[in-house]
């Protein structure tokens, strides 16, 4: 390639990138890590996903491609209270739903398996290579969120283990939040939620990366605006949005 020829790839790409930028900018798809040297890609990426593939559902599998030995990576959190919680068969887990609705709520774990459930069979994708199928049984996010009553200027949701002391937290735009495959999940492949799965609640995100399935769950705020880079993963130079 001669210099002429690259400094032309270089202004069309420049050009490119900005026409994506001022897209998104004009639907509203500007991710919070948008800034940086990787915020053009993380904007063009997030855009991208959203306008192309919408409310499209991730793949479900049969029971026959449930996977053996699903890896449960990482460690259940060490501190007194969620040992406490754990030795009460987690009866005194609450999870908290506030921010920007008309009716927040707490519910017990006996209180989100009265709700209406639904169970599926999906892939956690991680990146770091210990991918696995299994069935997630909870109940819809969107039917949680619809009771308390979304308040119209809200844009995300932002969802952690807020009671515990890892202080670990996430979030993910409404769209993803009211889609009908991302569940509050209490139990899998026929039983209860493992701790090492995230049990006693885990969020299911399955059209996204695994790290965006957050484990013991205990606190989803709904709210119109984010801190830093969107959340505790992205700060530590994750992508905020992780579609597949």
């Amino acid at each position: 390639m001669t210099r002429r020829n690259l400094l032309v790839t270089g202004v069309a790409a420049t050009a490119a990138a900005a026409t994506a930028a001022r897209l998104a900018e004009q639907y509203g798809l500007v991710p919070p890590d948008s800034g940086g040297i990787y915020g053009p890609g993380e904007t063009l990426t997030y855009a991208a996903q959203r306008l192309l593939t919408g409310n499209s559902l991730a793949r479900e599998f049969p029971t026959s491609k449930i996977s053996k030995s699903p890896y449960p990576n990482g460690k259940p959190p060490a501190d007194e209270l969620f040992k406490s919680l754990q030795a009460n068969g987690f009866a005194d887990w609450k999870l908290s739903v506030e921010g920007m609705v008309a009716r927040p709520a707490t519910y017990s774990l006996a209180e989100l398996r009265a709700l209406p459930a639904k169970t599926q069979i999906t892939q956690l994708a991680c990146e770091e290579g210990w991918s696995y199928i299994a069935e997630w049984i909870g109940v819809p996010l969107s039917h949680v969120l619809t009771v308390a009553g979304i308040l119209p200027q809200a844009k995300y949701l932002v969802y952690s283990s807020s009671a515990l002391k890892s202080r670990r937290w996430d979030s993910l735009d409404l769209a993803e939040a009211m889609h009908p495959q991302t569940l509050i999940t209490y139990g899998m492949n026929g039983g209860d939620l493992p701790v090492g799965h995230g049990g006693p609640l885990r969020l299911r995100v399955p059209r996204q990366l695994g790290y965006k399935s957050h484990k013991f769950l205990t606190t989803v705020s709904v709210t119109d605006k984010l801190k830093g880079r969107g959340s505790s993963a992205a700060d530590g130079a994750y992508s905020w949005y992780a579609g597949i």
